[in-house]
């Protein structure tokens, strides 16, 4: 057994030779070696909160818990899981940090507050400097070679995505040598337009970064400003959201993306603790082989009709369990945290216990692997984390929970592509006789009409998935016996109602 002692210099970001260290291990070791090294790396940061972190101390010592008495990963269940509301809000914040100061070099961001009251985080540089391993792994897949421009399309206030990914490439350029270079523009399309056309075409590639709807904003108005995507090598960046791999089809085919594998990657993460996870080619293809295989979609994720985001972790930085289906986390920052309930749901695998299910289900891994061009090399036998939109994501008719994928499946559709931007919000609404009803808001693209007769439509198809996806909303229909549950409202184009450009979109009104 390979002791933790030893790969103690890696979690310190001062260094290129840690770097290599890392790229070395993930192109090498096995899939035991990641997880022993994620048992005894959690267990090592839990004693350390244990006594270095005041808030944690008092924590654990009022759920009479003696930290010296958790000595294994069994022992390590029984620690109490913490929360924004038994945890982070109930200590001051300095109390929350190790020594209890914030007496150091600190960035601050916030949660977007969707589901409570904002939430302030501080990191140090250490966050920056794991993403950017990320980074490299994402640079070095490339066949294009540099030099690269780098469009960050993230908001660039409060919020982690802007600042830490721009942080993160930086870091990585400055590491390899790499001839890159970045503009941040932020959720200003017509600045990431302008780039498109004055810088893009001096550069090998392009890396556009940017929440997914937004993207697809982007590569969609792309054409009616006359700029030529395919010429661009592009290559897509998303974070904050799941996503169907019907629409990674579209964007990949509409923005000349020329390898889903190598050329797009979304990103697991969070202001509470950055970049967690993210796609690699590996969960890429386990995604798309479950999207053709029902019966391994189901045992990789249940039965469960909502699309995941499949992603793998670094042990080194971080961990996941998922007691109840419950996403909970272990990380170090400069405010630590310990089995903590970052409120979505999900589940983990081991490499090999991938590897395992997909053999379940006839499919060997290493064949399809070699069959799409990758080399042993370029595999890493990382832990799998794969995660499922909040629950409280889902509108509600009549008791059943509808969730957005379902109409997101529909809008994505070419039919509706000339008329529609595939961005919706959902609320459940009552009629005058306080029936409910499902109240879907599309958005309309610009300078585009969609006739009556093609709403009624859009509507038809949108049911005809629902009761496809949904059981249960079949017997409903039934039950109304032709009442209706779907009402459309087209709204213009960026409307601020509900479709503001930039932000993460509101697929959900509460």
């Amino acid at each position: 057994m390979v002791g933790i002692t030893r790969y103690k210099f890696i979690m310190k970001p001062d260094s290129d030779r840690r770097a290599t260290a890392i790229q070395r291990l993930l192109s090498t070791k096995p899939s035991a070696f990641w997880e022993r090294l994620r048992e005894r790396r959690t267990l090592e940061l839990f004693h350390r909160a244990a006594e270095g972190v005041p808030a944690y101390r008092d924590f654990l010592r009022r759920h009479q818990i003696n930290h010296a008495k958790i000595k294994s990963w069994a022992d390590f269940q029984q620690v109490p899981i913490i929360n924004k509301k038994n945890y982070l809000r109930h200590y001051p914040l300095p109390a929350l940090c190790w020594g209890g100061t914030l007496k150091r070099p600190l960035v601050f961001t916030a949660t977007s507050g969707s589901t409570g009251e904002p939430v302030y985080f501080p990191r140090g540089e250490a966050l920056d400097w794991q993403y950017s391993i990320i980074v490299e792994t994402f640079l070095r897949q490339s066949r294009s070679g540099g030099p690269v421009l780098v469009i960050v399309g993230f908001g660039m206030g409060v919020w982690i995505g802007g600042l830490i990914t721009y942080r993160a490439f930086e870091i990585a350029a400055a590491r390899l040598g790499y001839p890159l270079s970045i503009i941040t523009p932020g959720i200003n399309k017509e600045e990431i337009f302008n780039a498109f056309r004055r810088l893009a075409p001096h550069y090998r590639q392009t890396i556009l970064i940017g929440y997914p709807p937004f993207i697809k904003d982007i590569i969609d108005e792309a054409p009616e400003r006359g700029i030529k995507l395919k010429q661009l090598n592009l290559r897509l960046w998303f974070a904050a959201e799941a996503f169907s791999e019907t629409f990674r089809d579209y964007l990949a085919q509409r923005g000349g993306v020329q390898s889903c594998y190598r050329g797009t990657i979304n990103i697991y993460g969070s202001a509470d603790i950055g970049a967690m996870a993210y796609e690699s080619n590996v969960s890429i293809m386990v995604k798309r082989l479950a999207r053709r295989r029902p019966r391994l979609f189901t045992s990789l994720f249940s039965a469960i009709n909502k699309t995941p985001t499949l992603a793998q972790y670094h042990p080194l930085f971080i961990n996941f369990e998922a007691p109840g289906g419950e996403i909970v986390l272990t990380g170090d920052n400069a405010l630590p945290l310990v089995r903590y309930a970052i409120g979505d749901h999900g589940g983990v695998f081991s490499f090999a216990e991938m590897e395992e299910r997909l053999a379940g289900a006839g499919v060997r891994l290493s064949a399809e692997l070699r069959a799409a061009g990758f080399s042993r090399a370029s595999i890493a036998a990382l832990p799998f984390v794969y995660v499922y939109e909040r629950s409280d994501f889902s509108a509600t008719i009549y008791g059943l929970q509808v969730y957005p994928e379902t109409i997101r499946e529909v809008l994505a559709d070419k039919s509706w592509a000339p008329y529609f931007t595939g961005k919706l919000t959902m609320r459940t609404e009552f009629d005058s006789r306080q029936n409910q009803f499902l109240e879907i808001n599309v958005e309309r693209r610009k300078n585009r009409v969609a006739p009556p007769a093609l709403r009624r439509k859009l509507i038809a198809a949108i049911l005809q998935n629902l009761q496809r996806k949904n059981s249960e909303f079949r017997e409903l229909v039934k039950y109304v016996q032709g009442r209706p549950l779907v009402q459309l409202a087209v709204w213009p184009a960026e409307h601020p109602q509900y479709f503001r450009p930039g932000v993460k979109q509101r697929w959900v009104e509460k």
